[in-house]
């Protein structure tokens, strides 16, 4: 049974938890129920493909968990003034435990991957006092792109066949799992 409230609904309360919808905009939504106020969750969450800088740097923690840092670089193209721009941004991941051995493993330097995770902010203070800030993303799933081979076995048969006219001679590739 829905509670009406003004212009929400509330469809499910578990503890403190009320999961709502409101009519104009249609929004489904969650809020905490704290102190005898509502407060809404924070979502903290990114998606982003590019391409590994360099090698991940594999190492482990005094207490023997692995932590894998590599940084990537993901491409934006737009269109300004009829002319195809290109901006890149550089974005540094961390991954912890298994998928940090795995990522470590299976990274390399110009390989494709798509990252799901959350954002980090560390702060510190410079030796000169200066009050300093970097974020990062924490890796929650990591996928690489498959490496693609040459498939020789059918490039025998390809002089048999008269090519496409107007199209180019396609190399036939295979992914490599």
């Amino acid at each position: 049974m829905a509670i009406r409230i003004k212009k929400l609904i509330v469809i499910k309360q578990v503890q403190n938890i009320y999961y709502f919808y409101i009519k104009r905009p249609p929004v489904l939504a969650a809020y905490i129920f704290i102190e005898g106020s509502l407060a809404m969750n924070n979502l903290n969450s990114v998606l982003i493909e590019g391409n590994l800088v360099r090698d991940p740097e594999y190492r482990t923690t005094p207490k023997g968990t692995g932590v894998c840092k590599f940084p990537i670089a993901s491409n934006r193209f737009y269109k300004q003034d009829d002319a195809l721009e290109k901006e890149v941004g550089f974005f540094d991941v961390e991954s912890w435990g298994k998928l940090a051995e795995r990522a470590s493993e299976i990274g390399r330097k110009g390989k494709g991957v798509r990252v799901v995770g959350r954002l980090k902010q560390d702060r510190w203070q410079s030796k000169d006092g200066k009050a300093m800030s970097k974020v990062s993303i924490v890796a929650e799933h990591i996928e690489f792109r498959p490496d693609f081979k040459k498939d020789d076995s059918s490039t025998d048969n390809q002089a048999d066949q008269p090519e496409a006219e107007g199209y180019a001679e396609e190399e036939n590739l295979v992914p490599s799992f």
